[in-house]
Parts: C-alpha cells; sequence; structure tokens
C-alpha cells in the first residue's frame, strides 16, 4: 500500500485555477487535508488514484476557503474566499445579499465549495455503514 504525496506540478495541471497559489500555501492545504481524509495504509479508502482524488479536491476546497485562489493573489485579497450558496435574497441600496444552503450538521463544512461539495458526495460510499459479521465457528 502506498499513501499519497504532494505534488505541485500535477495539482496545477488538474486545478489550473490555483496556479497562482504558492506551492507552500498548497503544501499546506494538503497537509490539511490529511487530517481530514487518512492518508495512511490504514485509510478506509484504499484505492490510492480515488485518495489523491480526495485529497486534492480537500486541496482545492481549503485553499478556497483560505481565500487561496488566483483571484485572491491577482487582487491582493488573499484570506478573502468567496461567497458559497443559494443567493436567497439581496438588496441594491447598500449592497446587502444573503445565500443559503440545507444542508445537515455534518456536511455543512464541505458545502461551502463546489470542491467540498463534491468531496462530500464522493465519499458516500466510505460514510455508509458496514457490517462484518464475526467468523462463527461450527463445532
Amino acid at each position: 500500500m502506498a499513501t499519497v504525496t504532494f505534488n505541485y506540478n500535477d495539482f496545477i495541471a488538474a486545478y489550473p485555477q490555483f496556479n497562482l497559489v504558492s506551492q507552500g500555501a498548497l503544501q499546506m492545504c494538503f497537509d490539511q487535508a490529511g487530517l481530514i481524509c487518512n492518508n495512511s495504509d490504514a485509510s478506509i479508502v484504499q484505492d490510492v488514484a480515488v485518495r489523491k482524488t480526495l485529497l486534492w479536491l480537500l486541496v482545492a476546497h481549503i485553499a478556497t476557503l483560505m481565500g487561496q485562489t488566483n483571484k485572491n493573489v491577482q487582487n491582493g485579497t488573499v484570506g478573502q474566499a468567496a461567497v458559497v450558496g443559494r443567493a436567497s435574497s439581496a438588496s441594491e441600496g447598500s449592497v446587502s445579499i444573503s445565500t443559503d444552503m440545507h444542508v445537515n450538521n455534518n456536511a455543512a463544512y464541505f458545502m461551502q465549495t463546489q470542491y467540498g461539495a463534491t468531496y462530500w458526495q464522493m465519499i458516500l460510499p466510505y460514510r455508509s455503514f458496514r457490517f462484518r459479521p464475526r467468523s462463527v465457528t461450527i463445532i
């Protein structure tokens, strides 16, 4: 079994919208992603290619939440994440917008970005209950 290592160039090839974000910042996001999705031989996600996909989605999710996007890097607003969710109301005078996204409490963190929402959907098989009957010895 193996673990996934972060490769900046491969990540940028898959997610070019982060090409202005530093390698160090994305490495930190990858390290954090490993705390959410176990990146060891003991991971419930045994297929390393699938685990890589999940970890990279988390890197994009975390980077977006931290405001680490090309748009924010270019205009100097790093640290300001984009608004996520359905616009439930808006006003024009003194500009105001409200958003909502109806999700259960477990999914709320992930539903803040398109990457997190994709991750949440992709881990469904790993969130399902798995029954392993104990072995029975017949005498």
